[in-house]
């Protein structure tokens, strides 16, 4: 008997991982490890130095946030908020995202920003009890996202 998982109308998944400049970045760690050990021993430095490199490019992926909407809650890295304390949210790419991400970023937001992803999606918070005014959330699809949350919205 084959069991399928039911999905719901306002689920969205987005783990929000490094640029591929990031990786590459990371995997020069291999080649300097390597070379720090290649006195020793070049074998055990080769091992060592790939060990390190593939170590340091996991831990990137591993510690990557992750963007998740279910039927009534919306998870942005750490943090999670019932769709029913959120307003209307707004997708935003090319100029008007880096204008949010940079000199139009609200202090009291929470925020889960990644660098080399265009996409942003700000999304005010009407719970007066919440110090939070509003979620800037990084996203590479802000479109799907933005729907996603409104299908949340309309659940609750």
């Amino acid at each position: 008997m084959a069991t399928t998982r039911v999905q719901t109308a306002a689920d969205y998944r987005e783990r929000l991982g490094p640029s591929l400049w990031v990786i590459v970045s990371a995997a020069v760690l291999a080649p300097m490890a390597a070379l720090v050990l290649a006195p020793i021993d070049t074998t055990v430095a080769l091992a060592v130095g790939a060990a390190i490199g593939v170590a340091a490019i996991a831990l990137l992926v591993w510690m990557s946030p992750v963007v998740r909407v279910t039927d009534d809650r919306v998870f942005a890295g750490r943090a999670w908020i019932d769709a029913r304390y959120l307003g209307e949210p707004v997708a935003l790419t090319a100029e008007d995202a880096r204008f949010a991400r940079g000199p139009g970023l609200d202090a009291t937001a929470w925020h889960v920003i990644r660098g080399g992803i265009d996409g942003v999606v700000v999304v005010p918070v009407v719970d007066p009890d919440d110090p939070a005014r509003a979620w800037v959330i990084s996203s590479r699809t802000p479109d799907r996202l933005a729907a996603a949350i409104r299908r949340a919205q309309a659940v609750v």
